[in-house]
């Protein structure tokens, strides 16, 4: 049997999937890896670890699936990777997206003036979640980094880019233009890295990859005596966004993985946002480019893993739903997940985590419960975001781990007002990567997808009356005060 496989390296996690024709599951492999935090605030990945989970859930699928026709590479976006250009041993750990070491220099350069010509070329702000401060500290704080990257002896990647030149064995340097559209040094209208960010933020250009569509032909993957194809790269959200088969603007997903991302299909339009919402690359397939906008929450399986982890308030993940009161009520307690800052649309790097109203009668179930309305009341601060930029939701398709919380998507309905829908497979980033892979290969085509359709599986709609208006207005203000305290 011919099958695509699919590459999600995701940010705790690496996930190989085969997929047929059809996108039914053939095969999958899972390997998890800790995170590092050197510091409060930083975030890394040591690359060493990366590629393990690579290799590890690769070679298993590799042997089952013979007949592999290509494969799709899907990453976490903005993480940065530099690696030195002869040996390819990168010169420090992958700054991850999460990261907020850089938000002196992000003040800096805003108090400068930049803001604004970097927000209308890149359709992004001026934030420590994008690569391009990330890039720029690295070659300022390791030694001799700076001279060889000017001497061109650097390469810079996102880990599309840095997977890409692992599997080639230095052979491909490329990335596509999703993830080319978040690192703050991509023109997402000229569609080029732009010499003026360069200069900007003080990255020599030729640390950086050659950019393609991400239906391109990238090259060929050797393991063992299997040459493949790789015909596909697409960043995370964007490929979420194809994985649930939003090619018609206006079509829109949330993804609830490490972090929650709602991205909306805004076709041929770039529209910049004016309440806080990212203007990104969409994808770029079958010779089409589309825009979309992006609202970004940095913690969403984060928090339940740190309930588990750190808390140790239940086992696994899957008990969290025991501690969720169904009509979402948490006994006045109020929880702020901003344990590596706040994204869309308050967009605060210095503010952490806090509960507040704890009193002797909290219970855990308390904590655990305002911890999931944390994460819906940030969702619907985007949906508001969104209206102000004149996009009305009315239904919202939801994918990622935490979609398999009943409890969870049902408050979330309840919440918004609005049905939620759920696909029968809730790995649509690496449905995504998939479908990206299979166009490139020409396996099938777009209207091939569209005339098949995937089906919701559930459908959540709400009970109506669950929402407590105070327990929200309680919620804003609280955050408002520790935005006011870092502000």
């Amino acid at each position: 049997m011919t099958v695509l496989m699919a590459i999600d390296q995701g940010t705790t996690s690496t996930r190989a999937v085969a997929f047929d024709k059809d996108l039914n599951i053939i095969h999958s492999e899972q390997k998890e890896y800790s995170l590092l935090y050197p510091n409060d605030g930083w975030v890394e990945i040591e690359p060493k670890t990366l590629m393990d989970s690579v290799y590890a859930t690769i070679d298993p699928v590799i042997d089952i699936c013979p007949d592999i026709v290509a494969i799709g590479i899907t990453n976490q976006r903005e993480t940065t990777l530099i690696w030195d250009a002869d040996s390819g041993i990168p010169i420090y750990n992958a700054i991850v997206w999460q990261d907020r070491r850089t938000a002196d220099r992000c003040m800096q350069l805003k108090q400068a003036g930049y803001e604004e010509v970097i927000r209308n070329k890149t359709g992004l702000l001026l934030d420590p979640y994008f690569s391009s401060t990330k890039i720029s500290w690295i070659l300022d704080n390791i030694d001799g980094a700076r001279t060889k990257a000017e001497a061109g002896k650097l390469r810079f990647g996102t880990v599309d880019t840095y997977l890409l030149w692992q599997l080639s064995n230095g052979d491909i340097f490329k990335t596509d233009v999703t993830n080319a559209s978040r690192t703050n040094l991509y023109n997402i209208y000229s569609r080029d890295w732009d010499d003026e960010l360069l200069e900007i933020f003080n990255v020599p250009a030729s640390m950086l990859p050659e950019v393609h569509s991400s239906d391109s032909n990238f090259g060929t993957c050797t393991r063992g005596d299997k040459i493949i194809q790789i015909t596909g790269v697409i960043g995370d959200q964007q490929s979420a966004l194809v994985g649930q088969r939003c090619f018609q603007p206006g079509q829109m997903k949330a993804t609830f993985g490490t972090g929650c991302f709602l991205m909306v299909n805004t076709g041929n339009e770039s529209l910049q946002s004016t309440s806080g919402l990212l203007n990104t690359l969409g994808y770029g397939l079958s010779g089409e480019v589309s825009y979309a906008l992006e609202g970004s929450i940095f913690s969403a399986g984060t928090i339940i893993q740190w309930l588990r982890d750190n808390m140790e308030f239940f086992l696994n993940s899957e008990e969290s739903i025991k501690f969720l009161d169904a009509a979402g009520k948490s006994n006045d307690v109020l929880f702020v997940p901003g344990f590596t800052g706040i994204g869309a649309p308050h967009w605060n790097s210095e503010i952490r985590a806090a509960f507040y109203g704890i009193t002797r009668d909290s219970t855990k179930t308390d904590m655990v419960t305002a911890a999931f309305k944390a994460l819906i009341y940030q969702v619907m601060d985007i949906k508001e975001a969104l209206k102000i930029d004149g996009i009305e939701i009315n239904n919202l398709s939801i994918d990622g781990g935490m979609a398999a919380n009943s409890s969870f998507c049902q408050l979330l309905a309840d919440f918004l007002g609005q049905e939620v829908h759920v696909p029968p497979s809730l790995e649509s980033t690496a449905t995504g990567a998939a479908i990206t892979a299979g166009l490139g290969s020409n396996f099938f085509s777009i209207d091939d997808l569209q005339a098949k359709q995937s089906k919701y599986s559930t459908t959540y709609r709400p009970r109506g009356e669950i929402l407590d208006p105070s327990d929200l207005a309680k919620w804003r203000k609280f955050l408002r005060v520790l935005l006011d305290a870092y502000n």
